[in-house]
């Protein structure tokens, strides 16, 4: 795996640990529901990903996902990340959850570049690898998932699939590409979520 994958692999396992473990706060979840609320969704998107790519999951075969997943359930509880202020703790939330949904779009349209899918393919491969596991988290508690009705969320995962597939037509996919591509779709989210940019409904 380049360096480059590996590093937005951690990065997304790491933000998305972290937004799983304070919805599960926000739902009361025990100890249990917290650590399968914070696996699903750091975990849950490259587990499908690697299974249409008919690869032995990563997260299975490799030791820095589960690694960085139990670090970061031990570091939001040593901070004591479940007694911030629901205001703190949105935004804690908002801002976690869109650098791993950048972070996994970026790994599942890497991987299926170097699959040599198609367009349609990265774009595919992309959004589920970032939604995946957020999906399965919220069935899990019952609520509707996020990337069905929330701002702008689903879009930036194929905004990242359709840039990096255009870099790499031209062949200049490279860390600097990738870092600013990333820091693009970063703050496109943030600025959808302040303004609450939504995409358009039927009424």
């Amino acid at each position: 795996m380049p360096d480059y994958f590996i590093f937005a692999d951690i990065i997304g396992i790491m933000a998305f640990a972290i937004s799983g473990f304070l919805i599960a706060i926000k739902n009361n979840l025990d100890i249990l529901g917290i650590v399968i609320a914070s696996a699903l969704t750091a975990l849950g998107g490259g587990i499908i990903r690697d299974a249409i790519l008919s690869s032995p999951p990563y997260a299975f075969t490799s030791i820095h996902p589960a690694l960085t997943l139990i670090l970061t359930i031990l570091v939001a509880y040593f901070f004591k990340f479940y007694q911030e202020s629901s205001i703190e703790r949105k935004w804690m939330f908002v801002i976690s959850d869109t650098i791993g949904l950048v972070a996994f779009s970026i790994t599942g349209a890497l991987l299926a570049i170097n699959a040599e899918y198609n367009f349609f393919g990265i774009v595919i491969l992309s959004f589920i690898t970032a939604v995946g596991g957020g999906v399965t988290r919220d069935i899990m508690i019952n609520e509707v998932p996020t990337v069905l009705v929330s701002d702008f969320y689903g879009s930036i995962a194929v905004i990242v699939a359709l840039v990096l597939g255009t870099l790499n037509f031209f062949d200049a996919i490279n860390e600097f590409t990738i870092i600013i591509t990333a820091s693009f779709s970063i703050v496109l989210r943030l600025i959808a979520y302040k303004k609450g940019w939504q995409l358009p409904k039927l009424s």
